[in-house]
């Protein structure tokens, strides 16, 4: 082991340049500035490559604290390409690159010592596999990141809060109606209930296409949760078919007002509120 890291390291240190420009024609980065940012990235790597094996990192061992550094920049890797929209193949395969300039340095070096070169060859091949699965796992960890954020954002934005009226909030649903998408639009009313000082909130589902039972479990929470904060709701947009569905599945929506559209919701808020509102002759 100890030999197969002196040969390593001493291959590294001499033929570092060589070693990273062949490793970027095996990865086949040949836009210029992608290339730059490429060697920057390599010499980075092959130069904690070279701690790691000084420490007597075993790729065996690779959880290590030796192999920390090295971890966190291959994490780091990831993590930016993925943000770029590269496939955790194209950045796997850019690590694994490296094994054939660094497997051709190794063979120049040794070509006299067979059983050296073997095994010298075998610790290589066993370090940049191990850094190409950490590489695949972080991306894979960091892609989900994005699209959990992604997501996030997008049920912000598909869920607004509303004012309407002095004292009249609206939520707008669009599309399939969750557990999480639930607790994120109580959340978002609630908070919104205690900004304004509203005492009325309109749940509009004429976006949601269909409501069963689990549907009408989560809007029976949300309603509940906005009454303990001493304001009333409504649920506006129940079409026809939402009307028979919610009959024919024995929903129990006693209690809770409800109209057939945004603006009959708003009517009765208003009037609920005090306000009247005349047309101009």
């Amino acid at each position: 082991m100890k030999n197969d890291h002196e040969a390593l390291r001493a291959t590294l240190r001499e033929e570092e340049n060589d070693i990273i420009e062949g490793w970027l024609n095996e990865a086949r980065v040949n836009e210029p500035g992608a290339r730059r940012a490429a060697r920057a990235e390599g010499a980075e790597l092959l130069g904690q490559l070279d701690g790691v094996l000084a420490a007597g990192g075993d790729a065996a061992r690779f959880e290590a604290a030796e192999w920390a550094p090295l971890r966190d920049t291959l994490a780091n890797l990831s993590r930016t390409r993925a943000a770029k929209g590269e496939s955790v193949g194209d950045t796997s395969l850019f690590v694994l690159a490296l094994k054939k300039p660094l497997f051709d340095a190794l063979q120049r070096r040794l070509a006299k010592d067979s059983a050296g070169m073997a095994s010298a060859l075998w610790a290589l091949s066993a370090a940049v596999d191990k850094l190409a699965q950490h590489t695949v796992t972080t991306f894979q960890q960091a892609r989900e990141d994005i699209i959990r954020r992604q997501q996030e954002e997008l049920l912000e934005l598909s869920t607004p809060v509303v004012k309407l009226w002095e004292g009249v909030l609206a939520v707008p649903m669009i599309g399939v109606l969750d557990s999480g998408r639930t607790q994120m639009v109580m959340e978002a009313l609630l908070q919104r209930i205690v900004e304004t000082g509203s005492g009325i909130a309109i749940i509009d589902i004429t976006g949601v296409p269909t409501v069963d039972t689990l549907v009408a479990q989560h809007l029976l929470k949300t309603v509940t949760a906005i009454r303990l904060m001493g304001a009333d709701c409504i649920i506006s947009g129940i079409r026809p078919q939402i009307a028979q569905t919610i009959v024919h599945l024995g929903i129990d929506l006693q209690g809770v007002q409800t109209k057939a559209t945004l603006a009959d919701a708003l009517s009765l808020a208003l009037k609920q509120a005090g306000w009247r509102i005349e047309r101009a002759a």
